[in-house]
């Protein structure tokens, strides 16, 4: 009787290895879960991709290769967290808002439009063109991403629940119709 494998998303997986260590040798990833020879080559595929697609690079030392993650890659990882069916995030209201002020000029206009893509995955509603607000706490992922990119001014995070009468009618409506 043969034994049927399913397809084993190599990519994500060594992103989430990457995203928990500053770097992890290349021989320590190729051996990942590689019982067949057909999986080491679909995991040394797959580290190739990441490679060529900017989401990992390689160092050499004089004792081993390591592979780590660039800038491209953790913002991957984010967005995997985002779409990750495990994760937990709270659903029911805190009665905090969660205000994100996003201001990134012309020439910063790729980060700019993924982190909007990222702010409406994590049900982010934009109220003005560089105000987005939430009452779910993804605060400490865009904190994360804030310091990832080294942003300072240009992506602010307020968590408030001290808000007037009107803006917080305003804000339960946005939400409610997103």
């Amino acid at each position: 009787m043969s034994r049927k494998r399913q397809k084993v998303p190599y990519s994500n997986k060594i992103l989430r290895i990457l995203d928990k260590k500053l770097a992890v040798s290349l021989p320590e990833l190729h051996n990942l879960e590689a019982e067949f020879p057909s999986e080491k080559y679909a995991i040394t595929r797959s580290l190739k991709r990441l490679q060529e697609a900017g989401l990992v690079e390689k160092i050499s030392s004089s004792h081993n290769d390591y592979a780590r993650l660039t800038k491209a890659g953790k913002k991957k990882i984010h967005s995997l967290q985002l779409n990750n069916e495990t994760t937990l995030v709270n659903t029911i209201w805190d009665g905090l808002w969660r205000i994100i002020i996003l201001d990134l000029g012309e020439d910063r206009k790729n980060e700019r439009e993924s982190l909007r893509y990222l702010l409406k995955k994590a049900n982010f509603v934009c109220i003005k063109n560089t105000v987005w607000i939430s009452p779910y706490p993804f605060e400490h992922l865009f904190t994360n991403i804030k310091k990832d990119l080294n942003l300072t001014t240009e992506l602010m995070i307020i968590v408030t629940d001290q808000l007037d009468p009107e803006t917080n009618l305003a804000f339960l409506k946005a939400t409610q119709e997103n």
